[in-house]
């Protein structure tokens, strides 16, 4: 059960009481034991359900005729997001379908984001309980809008209809599917003009990787100039030194692309510049850096950082 636009955060037992009841309700509907029913919600903190009108609208379900709209579901789902994400894979005979929200308050632990996974494929549940934490950890766990966090919710559920499938095919196709959601939240972030992607390898593991990578996805400097598309990378290497816990990172030993174009420790000319700024412009921009300290990596994905974020963030509640 999703209540999209109320998060039912820091309203007391008043909150704690009306989750209570909201799964009391679904499951008398649908027939299913009140712990069988998980609640999910998303929107403004601080304020108890609207329970008059989630009363009306459990009361009124119709379980025998509904429909499962995956689509449906994804839109119904949304708050400031502008389109709905909806991913569907096949492995084998089985297949996944993902549903997710979240444009806005994104960096895990997965923030204000809702993501849903179904399957018919058969696998047991400690096997897809390791699978999903591993996919989840690579994918929604590397995304970042903002750098700011709140409630979230990330499930996989499976019937096992369609039979068993090769372990590796399953996390394969899962780990795509993830992906392209993930992509689909970034590239709708907020305000969000571009994807922005920041690969970092040459670490001394993959989580300092991710720490830098992570630092410079967050870095408004950063984010502000791809918007832009200026050609400032002195912004990146700013991000990079941020991370000042991670002494044995050496400028020396550092390098720092866009794209194909290295542009640390190189002295650009004005044509490189000029090249920059015009990849820069692109909806899609990567960053690649190599810390020279090892051989840990990891990728993250965000986006640039526009005046139409500010304009959504300082309206959001009125």
């Amino acid at each position: 059960m999703v209540v999209a636009k109320n998060a039912n955060v820091a309203t007391g037992r008043e909150g704690r009481a009306n989750a209570v009841e909201l799964t009391q309700r679904v499951s008398a509907k649908l027939h299913f034991a009140p712990h069988d029913i998980l609640v999910a919600s998303t929107g403004i903190i601080g304020s108890p359900y609207p329970m008059d009108k989630v009363r009306i609208f459990v009361d009124g379900l119709e379980p025998d005729t509904a429909d499962c709209s995956f689509p449906a579901i994804a839109r119904a789902i949304m708050t400031t997001d502008t389109v709905p994400k909806h991913v569907v894979v096949r492995v084998g005979g089985a297949t996944i379908v993902g549903v997710a929200k979240g444009v806005g308050m994104i960096e895990p632990n997965m923030a204000t984001m809702l993501a849903f996974f179904f399957t018919d494929a058969a696998l047991a549940q400690p096997l897809l309980h390791r699978i999903f934490r591993k996919v989840i950890d690579a994918t929604f766990n590397c995304l970042s809008i903002d750098s700011d966090t709140s409630t979230s919710t990330a499930v996989i559920f499976a019937n096992g209809l369609a039979g068993a499938v090769p372990e590796d095919e399953f996390e394969d196709a899962l780990h795509g599917l993830a992906l392209a959601l993930v992509k689909k939240i970034a590239r709708d972030g907020e305000g969000a003009t571009k994807l922005l992607e920041v690969g970092v390898k040459g670490a001394r593991d993959s989580a300092q990787a991710r720490r830098v990578a992570k630092a410079i996805v967050n870095s408004p400097l950063v984010k502000t100039a791809i918007h832009g598309a200026d050609p400032n990378w002195g912004r990146v290497a700013m991000a990079i030194g941020k991370c000042e816990q991670d002494i044995d990172i050496e400028p020396e030993r550092v390098r720092i692309g866009f794209g194909d174009l290295q542009v640390y420790p190189d002295q650009l000319a004005a044509r490189d510049l000029q090249r920059l700024s015009d990849m820069l412009r692109a909806e899609n921009v990567r960053i690649a850096v190599d810390l020279g300290c090892g051989g840990g990596e990891a990728t993250v994905w965000g986006c640039d950082l526009s005046a139409e974020y500010v304009s959504i963030n300082a309206d959001y509640s009125t």
